[in-house]
């Protein structure tokens, strides 16, 4: 079903990073910024009917994608510094959070991820063990205990609360923690991904890269009254997400979708998705979506962007063209060179 793991295979980024999906926060609008005369002529006037209606604010969105362009060329080495910061100063509260155990997965989940290895399984036969979401192909299942999400939980507050240095999971999330610069990638997500998750999206999306998931970008993003609220209307750079609840108490702050990036705005039906801690929602990565706000509490979502180098490689799906390649750092965004 699925081929062997290349260990050796190096992973690339996109040119396109420094210059597209900029989000500008107060208009929710997202933005390709190549030079000021270009960035001017296409979305001054969008930009005028959202509220940016005066020089003053307009050279604020400049200088807000001017900050946003500088990280990311810097990102890289940021990264590394502060990985290189948390590995030297952090010390874990639950050390053995960082390495997957059978024992932190669901009964279910493993009942799912058995028939899967099955050489006889199919998809209708896997969806009898899944919930179907009103969404199109969004599907739920459990996918952790509860004590584990707690432990997980009190471990990322710990970090939180630690001088350590962080660094911000993406554009849009101002409150998270990326899990690689922390230490779970290759005795968590990793292993999570390749044994686990992969049987599973080999049979729900082998159209958009299940059958060959190669890499991920795993994040925890928070919500908090004092805090991100909600997530406004987005795809992931992804070609499969799952999305799960580890906590806290928190209420409302719903997922919802609407259809996959290609359709209209005009022409989408919004559906939504309840959050129940412990169990997760697996979607594909183009299929747009945001997170509703809380009301009450504080919610943790553990995010991983999975990704397929044989997909993406024949176009980005940030900037819908052949991917430049640029070095990178890790999995980068999960493309590689033909050769590789």
């Amino acid at each position: 079903m699925t081929g062997e793991v290349d260990r050796n295979v190096r992973f690339y980024g996109c040119g396109c990073f420094t210059t597209d999906n900029i989000f500008l926060e107060d208009y929710s609008l997202h933005v390709r910024f190549v030079t000021e005369q270009q960035f001017r002529r296409d979305y001054r006037a969008i930009l005028l009917k959202l509220g940016c209606d005066s020089d003053e604010k307009f050279k604020d969105v400049l200088n807000k994608i001017s900050q946003e362009v500088d990280r990311r060329i810097h990102l890289d080495e940021a990264s590394a510094e502060r990985t290189a910061a948390i590995k030297r100063t952090y010390r874990p509260l639950h050390p053995h959070v960082y390495h997957l155990e059978e024992s932190y997965l669901t009964p279910e989940f493993k009942t799912i991820v058995e028939y899967c290895r099955n050489i006889d399984a199919s998809k209708d036969g896997l969806l009898k063990f899944l919930e179907e979401e009103a969404a199109q192909r969004v599907y739920r299942f459990p996918v952790f205990e509860r004590n584990f999400c707690r432990e997980f939980v009190e471990e990322l507050d710990h970090f939180e609360q630690s001088p350590a240095p962080k660094g911000r999971p993406n554009t849009m999330n101002h409150s998270g923690i990326l899990l690689n610069e922390l230490g779970f990638d290759e005795t968590f997500i990793t292993p999570l991904r390749e044994q686990y998750l992969l049987p599973l999206t080999s049979l729900l999306y082998p159209d958009c890269g299940g059958r060959c998931l190669d890499s991920h970008k795993a994040f925890v993003v928070k919500y908090d009254m004092n805090e991100d609220l909600d997530l406004s209307y987005h795809y992931d750079n992804a070609e499969v997400t799952l999305n799960v609840s580890i906590g806290k108490d928190f209420t409302e702050g719903n997922l919802y979708f609407g259809d996959m990036r290609q359709v209209p705005v005009s022409e989408t039906k919004i559906t939504e998705a309840e959050h129940r801690i412990t169990e997760g929602l697996l979607h594909r990565g183009q299929h747009m979506h945001g997170a509703l706000p809380i009301s009450h509490g504080q919610r943790w979502n553990l995010i991983i962007w999975m990704r397929a180098s044989q997909e993406r490689n024949k176009l980005c799906p940030m900037c819908n063209s052949k991917p430049s390649l640029v070095e990178g750092r890790g999995f980068a965004d999960g493309f590689t060179k033909a050769n590789s």
